[in-house]
């Protein structure tokens, strides 16, 4: 099957449902008698191939979280056309109300280019003459007067820098999550969003990657912000990450990842990894957890009987590594090589839900990040 003399495609071939009504639906919109365009292709296979795939369902279901929402969630770079692709998507599939951030003229023409017939059906907040920008600058002024910045300071970056522009939205309650990161880098995105909104008190933020893999899906963190992470901040990651999962309908089986299988061999840094496994003893935080272990023991149960005291009773789906390098490395190694779909980063632990994407980002990576952020995956 699926060789050489394969022409006609068996009735339950999985490749059917995502390929025939696509091809379908193109082939409408371009003769002209489609009468409702599909601005996201890959977002409509997504739904599609949701309906075969449980991996897909999941994102499925926080798809349908997002429409019970119905959320306003700033897209803070609105003139570039792969966010209003992005917001375009996100309000036709019916997730929530797209916010722009930019200047109109800019959005109008980007919208007329891709074809949108309604642009009036989406709010443009231009920072630089925007009603809010007065209460902003108050807002910020108040917040950092007495970090070094002047007020005229405070007026240039509430008028000129989206992030912050979008960020404050969200502290006056204009708007309930916001996506940016097509235009500047990760850490770059999130120093200024954190001069505007705070950590959750007591927490570090800390982002993880979710790879839809064809019959599993598998969380990694942390993926972008904390080099070298203690003990309690592994355990926390794990809590926060275990989370995530079970709102996207998995029973989190959590491993602590290294080089080392249970002491062996020893090493200088394991120190944090059995201090997170003796946290967790002692809150009993009701999933499964183990480590420290190698990637192949938590994910192989062909191995599980080397290590018969191991606590996971499946293959770990929650995997938390002891480090951001290693972490950030398997996350990209996955997305260039793996057979599966990689989504994120999703950033945990901030008080305003703000997600920020890659900056090679498509519109369905927007799209899914913003979707996630409405349905409350990522608290």
């Amino acid at each position: 099957m699926f060789g050489a003399d394969y022409i006609i495609p068996a009735p339950f071939d999985p490749r059917l449902i995502e390929r025939v009504p696509a091809a379908v639906a193109q082939a409408a919109m371009d003769s002209g008698v489609a009468k409702k365009p599909i601005f996201d292709m890959d977002a409509y296979k997504l739904e599609l191939r949701a309906r075969l795939n449980p991996t897909s369902s999941a994102l499925a279901a926080s798809f349908e979280a997002a429409r019970a929402r119905d959320s306003r969630v700033v897209f803070a770079e609105g003139e570039q056309e792969v966010v209003l692709r992005a917001a375009v998507t996100f309000r036709t599939q019916g997730y929530g109300t797209p916010l722009l951030i930019g200047r109109e003229e800019p959005i109008q023409e980007g919208f007329r280019r891709i074809g949108v017939t309604d642009p009036e059906n989406y709010p443009v907040h231009n920072s630089a003459n925007s009603p809010l920008v007065p209460e902003m600058v108050e807002r910020l002024y108040a917040r950092l007067q007495r970090q070094g910045y002047l007020k005229r300071d405070v007026q240039r970056m509430v008028n000129n820098e989206r992030n912050v522009f979008g960020a404050l939205m969200l502290e006056m309650g204009e708007a309930d999550a916001m996506v940016s990161g097509v235009t500047r880098h990760f850490h770059q995105v999130l120093s200024q969003v954190r001069l505007a909104t705070d950590p959750v008190k007591g927490h570090q933020p800390f982002g993880f990657h979710i790879f839809a893999g064809r019959s599993h899906t598998i969380l990694i963190g942390d993926t972008t912000v904390n080099e070298r992470p203690g003990g309690a901040q592994l355990a926390d990651t794990a809590i926060k990450m275990a989370g995530a999962a079970r709102r996207l309908g998995m029973e989190p089986r959590v491993a602590f990842l290294s080089y080392s299988n249970f002491g062996n061999p020893p090493g200088s840094y394991l120190g944090a990894l059995h201090e997170a496994v003796s946290i967790l003893d002692d809150l009993r935080p009701g999933f499964e957890y183990e480590g420290e272990m190698s990637v192949d023991v938590a994910l192989n149960r062909s191995l599980a009987d080397v290590y018969p005291f191991n606590r996971l009773t499946g293959p770990a789906n929650v995997l938390v590594a002891p480090g951001l390098q290693s972490a950030n490395i398997a996350a990209k190694l996955l997305k260039e090589l793996g057979r599966g779909r990689v989504i994120g980063p999703v950033l945990v632990n901030m008080e305003k839900s703000v997600q920020i994407a890659p900056m090679t980002s498509g519109a369905t990576d927007l799209v899914t990040l913003a979707a996630l952020a409405a349905a409350g995956v990522v608290q």
